[in-house]
């Protein structure tokens, strides 16, 4: 009996082919899925990975409340061109925290994976404020009104419960102390410095947008855009990876 023969069989009775199509997904699922249970975490565990403060927190609602990751991704693919224009690739354990991650579908502008520290707080507000002043051809629209509109703190500390309850692993004094936290951040005089540092390690403390007063929504997006591919010393991983 001919191939072509044997196949009609599948090509004429819809019931064997089903049954061919379910068999076949059951064994790639199972070459994918059996796996994962030998191992501890799908995520490797790296030093420095920590949960977002209350700040900058609410600078990644904000980020997700005006579709930033339509034209700006947060993930740098293990490819040459990608490494060395953005920098180290991403590792999955910088997103554990994210819900959902905003690794995005397209670029239209840069990937903003490590864009923490790679320019100044002024750069920020001068390019949230207008974009075209510091890229002349930019399609970004402006939003100057981050910097008018104050922060409601009320939602913060409800906000971190929520994210606990999925996995992010945020303390009862953490949520506690949210309200102050964010204002914490955003005031370098403030008494409470010394205690948000122990809660947020890493984490920078100063005013954000530079006018001072009340955390504004543009102290927020900046918090969180400055500590972004921040928290990981890629020197003390890659050197770990060598010794394996």
């Amino acid at each position: 009996m001919s191939f072509w023969t044997r196949h009609q069989v599948f090509e004429k009775n819809s019931i064997i082919l089903i049954v061919g199509i379910l068999v076949v997904i059951a064994i790639g699922g199972l070459v994918e899925i059996t796996p994962l249970f030998y191992l501890k975490s799908t995520i490797e565990v790296v030093d420095g990975v920590r949960p977002y403060t209350p700040l900058e927190l609410t600078g990644r609602n904000i980020y997700v409340r005006e579709g930033c990751y339509l034209c700006h991704s947060q993930m740098i693919r293990p490819l040459r061109d990608e490494v060395e224009r953005y920098g180290h690739f991403s590792l999955a354990a910088e997103s554990m925290y994210d819900h959902p991650f905003q690794w995005g579908s397209k670029r239209t502008g840069p990937d903003l994976a490590r864009v923490g520290g790679k320019y100044s707080d002024d750069w920020h507000v001068r390019h949230l404020t207008d974009p075209r002043s510091i890229v002349p051809q930019s399609v970004m629209p402006a939003y100057s009104f981050l910097a008018k509109t104050e922060i409601d703190p009320a939602m913060v500390a409800d906000n971190m419960r929520t994210l606990r309850d999925v996995g992010v692993p945020y303390t009862d004094e953490q949520i506690a102390n949210a309200v102050a936290d964010l204002k914490t951040q955003d005031d370098p005089d403030s008494a409470g410095a010394d205690a948000f540092a122990k809660r947020y390690p890493k984490a920078a403390v100063r005013n954000f947008d530079g006018n001072g007063g009340a955390p504004t929504e543009m102290d927020a997006l900046i918090a969180y855009l400055q500590m972004l591919g921040t928290l990981v010393d890629f020197k003390l991983y890659n050197e770990k990876a060598n010794l394996r």
